[in-house]
């Protein structure tokens, strides 16, 4: 008998082959590269998660489902923010987070806004839900635009803060006035929260349709357990506990990021190193005349100038190239206009950001 002949495309939602996927940047299979173009922690997790892990491992649990609820870990992080379990919700990663997000509030009669530029993963994450998206345009002056924000009409707004690739922050004050005046739910992803100078885990207390987003890959070096988790209101976290998978994040995971979270001594000093790092980096950058915004984060967002005093696409993208040429990762954005004349560069410990400086010499053909 002859197979039955199906394209499955053809039976598929009809959005869904229409999709374009998120792009990660790169990442290399070789060693020898300096890679600073996804932003993780240049320095390694807690020993304390690697003795957790091999715990968890040697204990004979991995044949057993993990809990369901990540209840340890979720009762650690509430008491580590002065909230209630019953305001925070953990994940796969703060994507996984996210996905939840738009999977409760959108769809194509409920629209989700986000600033642009900021989280790439935000517009496929609405296609994913075949929902509709409301874009607000920052300018070069990165000033946040409330009014606009306030009244776009969307459903769900998600603001990065501090926001991505720029690294820019927005103060509580201004975030907790969009707070009270935007209508709907209000999402603070706070990846890179931990290295700003303040936060909006108070407008969580203040405000019922605030949720605030954060992530255990930048500042406890975790990217590759992919944890994440939300606070909000105790509304919000069940709609979000309703949607997810049963066992969402696994045990290796769940006693790693309790493990980092009791580490708040190495978390600090791993911080302070970065910041410092940071810090100089972007006077170096500064010093050159690139028009490089504050960053608080950890990475730079800069404008290149080449040997002729030239900034614009064609001198972000031939650095760019230079560098990776040299087996030095860095990230471009060529998509959008007041991305396509900066590169956006991750802070590495000091020695990979002294070779990325040596590259950049040689390209401007200052050494």
């Amino acid at each position: 008998m002859k197979p039955i002949s199906i394209r499955p495309a053809d039976l598929a939602r009809p959005h869904v082959p229409l999709l374009k996927p998120y792009v990660p940047g790169l990442q290399p299979a070789e060693p020898g590269w300096i890679k600073l173009n996804t932003n993780e922690n240049p320095y390694p997790a807690s020993p304390r998660v690697v003795e957790a892990i091999g715990r968890e491992a040697a204990a004979d649990r991995l044949r057993l489902y993990p809990d369901p609820g990540s209840s340890r870990l979720r009762s650690a992080l509430a008491a580590h923010h002065g909230l209630a379990p019953e305001n925070v919700c953990v994940g796969n990663g703060s994507d996984d987070i996210l996905n939840l997000l738009f999977r409760v509030f959108c769809d194509g009669e409920q629209p989700a806004g986000f600033t642009v530029p900021s989280y790439s993963l935000y517009p496929v994450l609405a296609a994913i839900q075949d929902g509709d998206v409301v874009k607000m345009e920052f300018d070069r002056s990165m000033d946040l635009p409330i009014d606009r924000l306030a009244s776009c009409g969307a459903t769900i707004l998600f603001l990065t803060s501090p926001n991505a690739p720029t690294g820019v922050g927005f103060p509580a004050s201004m975030l907790g006035d969009l707070a009270q005046r935007f209508p709907g739910i209000l999402v603070l992803d706070e990846a890179y929260a931990d290295f700003a100078e303040g936060n909006a885990i108070g407008l969580v207390r203040e405000y019922p349709n605030v949720c605030v987003t954060r992530t255990f890959s930048k500042a406890y070096s975790l990217a590759g357990l992919r944890v994440g988790y939300a606070m909000g209101s105790e509304s919000i976290i069940s709609l979000l506990d309703r949607v997810r998978d049963s066992y969402n994040v696994n045990r290796l995971s769940q006693a790693a990021a309790l493990a980092a979270l009791e580490d708040q001594a190495y978390f600090e000093e791993t911080l302070r190193r970065v910041k410092n790092t940071r810090d100089w980096f972007q006077r170096e950058l500064v010093e050159r005349g690139w028009y490089t915004y504050d960053s608080q984060t950890n990475f730079l967002f800069t404008e290149p100038i080449d040997e002729d005093g030239r900034a614009g696409p064609e001198v972000a993208l031939s650095l760019f190239e230079h560098l990776q040429e040299n087996r030095v990762l860095v990230r471009y954005f060529p998509k959008h206009a007041l991305t396509r004349s900066f590169l956006r560069i991750s802070v590495g410990q000091e020695s990979e950001m002294a070779t990325l400086n040596e590259h950049i010499e040689t390209w401007t053909g200052s050494e």
